[in-house]
């Protein structure tokens, strides 16, 4: 079987038994596309450590036609990683071919992570005008991605029957469909159970438009917001308050570990609270949090010298 049929083969599979997003299938279809147009048309027993090489010296050295500029080293590893997926799919089907963790990826250029200060968060938190619906929805999105580090794609499918008002907390299906339970503070329940009261409708989603032609069919699943909607609501508060960090609905989740770090929790609850799979991932944020703390600490003793 061809490489191109293969390909093909990996998306319905990562579609019907992995139930992977859509737009993660286009993205590894772009990605795989790349790699059989570097390769050509050859057996999957021909993906070899010196082809791997010659790719990734082809990412490396590829510029944007337009831009002329190079891929990040973060996006190289994007193409590697989907790679490494599509060969590890043929090593599940019984087709010869590399090992895929014989595919290395770059080392990729650090970030730093962008958190609010607290009188920023404040500051934020306070923005929308609670004289109207608008404002008041507004309100409870930007106190609920702080109170639970939602991912924006899990809030904008939550649904107003999922939450429990007298236990503060409601389960989300997170990442590879896991469940887990989230926590909302006093602040955000009161808010979103401000927002709900001056809702006269009775659609399922918790977060909806309020602009255009009203579609109530399919309890009004055409109302809800979309994540790029919920990034914008962000986008337009940190612009209206003129904070200096260019803050998205991920700085809160950022915002949300971090503080949770700050004030004691452990490192497992913490990963558990924002859905990751690997401790890695969630261990990106001692370093910022460890950086904080001695801050703290040198102010405070460096106040209190004799």
């Amino acid at each position: 079987m061809s490489l191109s049929a293969l390909k093909l083969d990996f998306l319905e599979y990562l579609e019907l038994e992995r139930n992977v997003s859509q737009n993660t299938i286009e993205n590894y279809n772009h990605y795989l596309t790349r790699f059989l147009d570097f390769a050509g048309e050859i057996e999957p027993s021909e993906i070899d450590l010196d082809l791997i090489k010659k790719y990734r010296l082809h990412l490396a050295r590829w510029l944007d036609p337009e831009s002329k500029k190079p891929l990040k080293r973060k996006t190289q590893n994007y193409f590697m990683i989907a790679l490494r997926s599509f060969l590890k799919y043929l090593t599940r089907v019984d087709v010869a071919s590399l090992p895929p963790e014989k595919v290395e990826l770059g080392e990729a250029e650090a970030s730093p992570l962008k958190v609010l200060e607290n009188s920023d968060l404040e500051i934020l938190l306070a923005a929308p005008d609670l004289t109207n619906i608008d404002g008041l929805r507004d309100k409870a999105i930007l106190e609920t991605l702080f109170s639970t580090g939602l991912r924006v794609s899990e809030l904008a499918n939550l649904n107003r029957d999922t939450i429990n008002f007298e236990r503060l907390e409601f389960p989300i299906i997170g990442k590879g469909n896991k469940e887990r339970i989230v926590f909302l503070s006093d602040s955000a329940c009161d808010t979103i159970q401000q927002y709900l009261d001056e809702r006269s409708d009775g659609y399922k989603p918790l977060f909806i438009r309020f602009q255009g032609r009203q579609d109530p069919s399919d309890d009004g699943e055409n109302m809800r917001l979309t994540t790029r909607s919920i990034e914008r609501t962000v986008e337009k508060y940190v612009k209206q308050v003129g904070l200096t960090i260019k803050a998205t609905p991920h700085t809160l989740r950022h915002s949300f570990a971090t503080d949770l770090l700050i004030n004691g929790a452990d490192i497992r609850s913490v990963q558990e609270m924002l859905g990751h799979s690997n401790i890695a991932t969630t261990q990106i944020y001692t370093h910022i949090t460890n950086k904080q703390l001695r801050e703290v600490h040198k102010a405070f003793h460096g106040k209190n010298k004799p």
